[in-house]
C-alpha cells in the first residue's frame, strides 16, 4: 500500500503518499446473493461479515487486524510466525470482548513456516511469546510498526516529478499555439531583450515585450494538438533539474515549504481546468448553448487563448514563496533585512520572483 502511494504521488500530487488503508479480516460461513434493484448487485451476508466488519473499524492504519478464528487457520497451516496478538482485547458489539492480533510478515527474523501439527504454537504460547518479546524489547504490541525503506524516491522528489508533469503539458500547448515552433516568431524578440534587465529589482527591470495571443477562433480550430508535440528528453530533464533547484530554495518554514507551494499549484491547476479546455469541442456548453469563447477570452484576461498565460500562472504558483523567511513583510521591513533595503514592499515576494527569474535565465 505504502508503496504504491508513494508511486502515485507522482501523478495525483502533494499527499496522495499519507493515504493509509486499515484491514480487517474474519473467517466464517456466510450467504452469498444478488440483491435485484434499480443496480443489481452481488453481495454477502452473515455474522462473518459483521465481524469481520468490526475487525476492520477497529483495526489502526497499516495494519491488518485478524479474528481468533482466522488466526487458528493460519496456525492450522504453519504460519504461527505471521501473527502478534494484540496487547489489548477489544469490545465488539454482539459479541463482547474479543482477543485479536495483528497479521505481520510470512518472514519474520527468518523464521520458517511449521509443516507438522505438532510444530504448531498455540494461540496462548503465541500471546505468551509476543508479551515476553515486548517486555524484552520496550514495545507494546498496538506500536505501528516501521516501515521498511522502499527504495523509492524522497518527497520533494516526487513532488519535483509531479510538477514537471504539471508544467510539461502547458510547454506543448505553447508550442502548439505557435504552429510546431519553439522560438515566438517575433523578430524583433531578440532586440526587446537586449533592453531589459537594467534595473535594480524585478518590478524595476518588468518590460512587457511578448505579446498575448489575441483570440483568434480560426487558428484555434486548426491549432495543433498539444498531446503530439514532443518537447524532447532533453528539455525534460533541464525542466526537472531547475524545479529541483526551486526546491532546494524552499525553506522548511509552516505554509512557505514546497510542499505548501505544490499544494498552491494543484489549485491552480484545477482551476485552469474550469477555465479553459480548449481541446474539447473548441468551447463549452450550458444547458444547451454554446459560450461564445471570444466573450471567454475576455471574462478570463486571456488565460483561454493564450497557453503562455497559463504557464505563468502555474509557473509563478510554483515560485512564489522561494526563499521566504517564514516571517511577515512587515516584520523584514521593521528589522530592516538586506532584502527590505533592496525591494522596499513585497520584501519575500520580490525576492523569490527575482531568484526564480536569475535561475532561468542561468545558461
Amino acid at each position: 500500500m505504502k508503496d504504491t502511494t508513494l508511486k502515485l504521488e507522482v501523478a495525483l500530487g502533494p499527499d496522495t503518499s499519507e493515504l493509509e488503508l486499515r484491514v480487517g479480516i474474519h473467517s466464517g460461513q456466510v450467504t452469498a446473493g444478488v440483491l435485484r434493484g434499480e443496480r443489481s448487485r452481488f453481495q454477502l451476508f452473515g455474522d462473518t461479515m459483521n465481524t469481520a466488519a468490526r475487525m476492520e473499524s477497529t483495526s489502526a492504519r497499516s495494519r491488518i487486524q485478524v479474528s481468533q478464528a482466522t488466526a487458528e487457520l493460519l496456525l492450522a497451516a504453519g504460519n504461527s510466525t505471521w501473527l502478534a496478538p494484540r496487547q489489548n482485547k477489544i469490545l465488539v458489539k454482539g459479541k463482547g470482548e474479543m482477543q485479536t492480533y495483528w497479521l505481520k510478515s510470512k518472514t519474520t527474523n527468518g523464521s520458517k513456516p511449521l509443516k507438522s501439527k505438532s510444530d504448531m504454537t498455540t494461540l496462548e504460547e503465541t500471546v505468551e511469546l509476543s508479551e515476553e518479546g515486548d517486555r524484552s524489547s520496550g514495545l507494546c504490541a498496538d506500536d505501528n510498526f516501521d516501515l521498511d525503506d522502499t527504495g523509492v524516491m524522497t518527497k520533494t522528489k516526487r513532488l519535483v516529478e509531479w510538477n514537471a508533469e504539471v508544467l510539461t503539458p502547458l510547454l506543448q500547448q505553447i508550442i502548439a499555439s505557435r504552429g510546431g515552433d519553439v522560438a515566438p516568431k517575433d523578430p524583433s524578440l531578440p532586440q526587446k531583450e537586449a533592453t531589459i534587465g537594467t534595473g535594480e529589482t524585478v518590478l524595476e527591470e518588468f518590460v512587457p515585450i511578448i505579446q498575448l495571443k489575441r483570440f483568434d477562433a480560426t487558428e484555434l480550430s486548426k491549432r495543433l494538438k498539444a498531446a503530439s508535440i514532443d518537447i524532447g528528453e532533453e528539455a525534460k530533464t533541464q525542466l526537472r533539474n531547475y524545479l529541483a533547484n526551486v526546491a532546494s530554495m524552499y525553506h522548511d518554514n509552516p505554509f512557505h515549504n514546497f510542499e505548501h507551494a505544490s499544494h498552491v499549484t494543484a489549485s491552480v491547476k484545477k482551476l485552469l481546468t474550469r477555465i479553459v479546455n480548449v481541446d474539447d469541442g473548441n468551447g463549452l456548453s450550458t444547458q444547451g448553448d454554446r459560450i461564445d469563447l471570444v466573450d471567454m477570452a475576455g471574462h478570463s484576461y486571456g488565460i483561454t487563448s493564450d497557453p503562455l498565460t497559463q504557464f505563468s500562472v502555474v509557473f509563478s504558483a510554483i515560485i512564489h514563496d522561494m526563499d521566504h523567511p517564514g516571517v511577515p513583510n512587515v516584520q523584514l521591513v521593521k528589522e530592516n533585512t538586506r532584502n527590505a533595503q533592496i525591494f522596499k514592499k513585497s520584501v519575500a515576494e520580490q525576492n523569490s520572483v527575482e531568484l526564480a527569474w536569475a535561475m532561468l535565465m542561468s545558461e
